[in-house]
């Protein structure tokens, strides 16, 4: 295992050019690492990250091997609508995909032309890609343990471009983006990372990850933001890494993914990881529908949830749940439960609308269609949404999706304020019902907590903006 510097990218002249369509607002660890690996092996590589830059024929015209990195389901609608453009920028290359949703839809991925197809520990196998000259006959899924180098970021847009910290106050923090693990020991049955992890995960080393968030630290990132699917997979791990950037940066403030299953299981790190410097946790809280969280595999339950929030509050964390509440099995009045369950819970300010507004997305090998059920009741898998259509059992319940989405997508365009979207949420579902909404009480929305100013969700359609690079 090594930490030492790698070279920057290549700003021209590049024979591997590196695409992410879209990670979240992040700047994407998942094209600086494998950048180092190929600027370790003396290959010339340029990194584009769609979500800041245009397509540059500069850089792409003279490419050898493009590699778009698939990490979602919204980063990989941009790469559909963006290939046109690369190819006809990049004639001479042959073409990769790598990360999470290139393996899944592997056929589809060739039938637009990919010549080799990526997943899990993709370094090892895109650097032999290129350096063979030939792409292999079949998509290769690595799960095995890989060495991690220094992520060359240097030739990726300033931090500054990318999702703030957005505290209590208003106030900002530029944010870097680190990576303690990769995959997840969890088989949650709608999540993407298990059809291709299969159970395992695989960590960074404790050197890497802090050299890392040094020199995100050295051009200006005051918070850091943990991009594990979740921290603490590897809880000794977990605690070293904290204990060591605290030791490190000790004003440095820093936020990560943990199930509720594990904010529970290890509650007795909690207090030590807050005096590390967390600063907020969020949680895939999923539903507050029992039968439903059964249904998921998520491996926790409502009271389990509130149990979880109790205990955060009482350390001083703040509690980001995330939410996939429209499934198959969901209910007009479930649905009015979740929205009644985050005033109860004083829990409104601390929710991204649109997390009330997410659809569940059915990819290619989604563990869902293990159960009998549920495989019998989703359409032909649909290649223009890339996923298994449904419909829920209750019309309205869909026509209440749709209606919720466009406001969201509306009122964020609109910057209001999330009491005021949560309130269009809390009218649309009552007359949805044929009811007349309560009227909501404004000290039940609770208080403004830290976020990121990226609010947007890994399964969502691109938008106009996300398009407009190409």
């Amino acid at each position: 295992m090594t930490s030492r510097t790698a070279k920057p990218c290549a700003p021209s002249g590049a024979r591997v050019v590196l695409v992410s369509p879209y990670e979240l607002g992040r700047q994407p660890f998942n094209l600086a690492q494998p950048a180092a690996w190929f600027a370790r092996a003396g290959i010339a590589v340029a990194c584009v990250d769609l979500s800041q830059q245009k397509l540059d024929p500069a850089i792409l015209k003279d490419a050898e091997y493009v590699a778009i990195y698939l990490g979602m389901h919204t980063a990989t609608r941009i790469a559909a609508a963006a290939l046109p453009k690369i190819r006809a920028l990049a004639p001479h290359a042959r073409f990769a995909a790598f990360g999470l949703y290139a393996p899944v839809n592997a056929a589809w991925l060739k039938s637009l032309g990919m010549n080799a197809i990526f997943g899990g520990e993709s370094e090892p196998d895109l650097l032999a890609w290129v350096q063979s000259g030939n792409a292999p006959a079949d998509t290769l899924v690595r799960r095995s343990k890989i060495e991690f180098l220094l992520p060359a970021r240097r030739g990726l847009p300033d931090l500054q471009r990318y999702a703030k910290l957005i505290l209590s106050d208003g106030t900002q923090k530029i944010t870097g983006f680190a990576e303690a693990s990769r995959g997840c020991k969890h088989l949650c049955r709608h999540c993407p990372v298990v059809p291709v992890y299969e159970g395992k995960f695989r960590i960074v080393p404790v050197e890497v990850v802090i050299a890392d968030i040094t020199q995100q630290v050295d051009v200006g990132a005051q918070h850091i933001s943990f991009g594990d699917p979740d921290f603490l997979n590897g809880p000794t791990h977990a605690l070293k890494i904290a204990e060591a950037l605290h030791a490190r940066f000790p004003d440095l403030s820093w936020d990560a993914t943990i199930k509720v299953e594990h904010l529970l299981n290890h509650a007795e790190l909690l207090p030590r990881l807050k005096q590390c410097g967390l600063l907020f946790i969020v949680t895939a809280v999923e539903s507050v529908d029992d039968a439903i969280l059964a249904h998921l595999a998520k491996g926790h339950t409502h009271a389990d949830f509130e149990t979880a929030l109790a205990h955060c509050r009482a350390l001083g964390i703040a509690l980001v749940p995330t939410f996939v509440p429209f499934t198959p099995w969901t209910t007009l009045a479930g649905y009015r439960e979740l929205l009644a369950t985050l005033l109860k819970l004083h829990l409104v300010e601390a929710v991204p609308p649109v997390q009330l507004a997410i659809r569940l997305l059915v990819p290619q090998g989604s563990y869902l269609l293990q159960l009998p059920d549920f495989a019998a009741r989703v359409g032909a898998f649909d290649e223009a949404m890339l996923g298994y259509p449904w419909q829920a059992d209750d019309p309205r319940v869909d026509a209440l999706q749709s209606e919720i989405m466009a406001w969201v997508m509306d009122a964020e365009k609109a910057a209001k304020p999330r009491a005021e979207v949560f309130a269009g949420i809390w009218a649309r579902t009552h007359a949805a019902l044929g009811e007349t909404p309560p009227p909501l009480d404004p000290a039940q929305f609770g208080e403004p907590i830290p976020h990121h100013s990226e609010p947007w969700y890994c399964c969502a359609e691109p938008t106009e903006t996300q398009l407009a690079s190409f």
